[in-house]
């Protein structure tokens, strides 16, 4: 694994903000980790005291809810940060993180992190930056549950799946979530999930094949998520 200096992973997070000599001491105290499809980084509840950067990799972050299901908040992606908020207000982690795929991820101690805080304000500013976008975002997508149908989430869904992660050779995109956890992002039951993506297909929007989906009607679906 490469040290911090040299990662180009770090020019998309609050790191991008320490000097050379900052990260060389952050590649002398972080740990390099494989995480595999499916394993869990850390658990709703969990002190994790220090936060995980991503270096490739995707993984979701979810919420358990009150009747035993995992609601995806997020999907996070490499050069992001795992952990910012937990770190900073002394507190367990509230969100789940769990692989997507194959991930890279660098874990560096609080104790070490928390340091620049005091030394470096651009630092600091960027992490309280990234914070306040996730509270937007919080914002956004609880205004989306209580005003769009179930339709005009999966439509903005699958063009946030598009834009935000792209698609592979086939045009299918590059982020495969099985049924359950699409129907999670857009807050509806799978089976709901399952035939409204079966009317996308028959419409035309969309091509399914398998768990594969292709977007076909880019235009269509933005009018509909409007």
């Amino acid at each position: 694994m490469s040290k911090c200096e040299q990662c180009i992973v770090r020019e998309f997070s609050s790191l991008k903000a320490l000097t050379k000599d900052e990260l060389l001491k952050l590649s002398d105290c972080k740990t390099s980790h494989t995480i595999k499809k499916g394993e869990v980084i850390f658990e709703e509840g969990e002190n994790v005291n220090g936060i995980y950067c991503v270096k490739d990799g995707i993984c979701k972050l979810t919420k358990l809810s009150p009747n035993g299901k995992d609601h995806i908040v997020k999907l996070v992606t490499k050069g992001e940060l795992l952990g910012q908020r937990s770190m900073i207000s002394d507190e367990p982690v509230n969100l789940s993180a769990v692989a997507l795929e194959d991930m890279e991820v660098c874990f560096i101690p609080k104790s070490e992190v928390m340091g620049y805080f005091d030394k470096n304000n651009q630092f600091s500013m960027n992490v309280m930056k990234t914070i306040c976008g996730d509270l937007k975002e919080a914002d956004d997508h609880m205004v989306n549950l209580a005003q769009k149908t179930v339709k005009e989430r999966l439509a903005e869904t699958l063009l946030y799946l598009h834009d935000t992660f792209g698609k592979n050779e086939d045009n299918s995109l590059k982020v495969q979530l099985s049924r359950d956890e699409l129907a999670s992002m857009i807050g509806t039951a799978t089976e709901s999930c399952i035939r409204l993506l079966s009317d996308f297909n028959k419409l035309g929007l969309i091509e399914l094949t398998g768990k594969k989906i292709i977007l076909k009607e880019m235009n269509a679906l933005k009018k509909l998520a409007e």
